[in-house]
């Protein structure tokens, strides 16, 4: 009988890369500034609206899909991240996601140009594409009503819950689940995980410290569920590594 998987979730900005890739590409406005009217459809509920707007406003000044590929291509990694990368991608004992609201064409340019996107089987994000003249257009991924941790256009416990459901009609099932993050919309996931999962969550960012929040009012915060997975913090990938392979 082949060994379960360990299934590996990763989210994307401030995770994979050590930026956000929705906000470093308005360096490419004018002065890097957003226009106040697209500033006024901002919502941390419904990103990919206000991103649509900021596509439309690059366009709008001439903003070409090669200079957007390039602002990519200048994102750093955060550190340890592609050794991470390619040992899980390239061991048997891993399956490798991501589940990001950014976007796909973001994702798919950063991980192609450092040749990462082989070890990675699955993406979810918002599906984004270039349009006959040349605008990036995005689409949620879908439009969720049922969570209030999470964005209208991308839950993250949804997506993470299907994909294990998919997998398992499949005749796929796995031994553990981690899920390494660092955001606010990353709560959602880790909630759904049990005894025998783990977090990652990175330190100095809002994912660490909802956890702490919750750990500290003994389940009196505000959430639907406990967080039954074991949590460890991490500044380097390096050190996910080593937890994981200690598996």
């Amino acid at each position: 009988m082949t060994e379960k998987k360990i299934l590996v979730s990763l989210d994307f900005d401030h995770t994979i890369i050590d930026d956000n890739s929705d906000t470093h590409v308005t360096k490419l406005l004018p002065n890097g500034e957003v226009p106040e009217d697209t500033k006024s459809m901002y919502s941390n509920k419904n990103w990919t609206r206000y991103m649509g707007a900021i596509f439309e406003d690059l366009h709008k000044q001439g903003v070409l899909a090669a200079q957007i590929h390039k602002c990519m291509h200048e994102i750093e990694f955060t550190q340890g991240m592609t050794e991470l990368i390619k040992y899980l991608g390239t061991s048997d004992r891993f399956e490798v996601i991501i589940i990001s609201d950014s976007n796909s064409i973001f994702i798919d340019t950063i991980l192609e140009a450092s040749d990462l996107k082989q070890y990675v089987d699955e993406v979810y994000t918002n599906p984004a594409e270039f349009d006959c003249n040349g605008c990036l257009r995005i689409n949620n991924y879908h439009t969720q009503d049922w969570c209030d941790l999470s964005t209208i256009n991308l839950c993250k416990g949804h997506i993470l819950e299907t994909h294990i459901a998919k997998q398992k009609s499949n005749g796929i099932q796995y031994q553990k689940i981690a899920y390494i993050g660092d955001g606010s919309n990353d709560l959602c996931a880790c909630l759904k995980l049990g005894q025998d999962d783990l977090i990652f969550p990175r330190r100095g960012f809002r994912l660490l410290k909802k956890i702490e929040a919750i750990k500290e009012s003994n389940g009196q915060e505000d959430v639907p569920m406990p967080l039954e997975a074991s949590i460890h913090p991490w500044d380097n990938a390096l050190h996910i590594e080593e937890v994981l392979h200690s598996l």
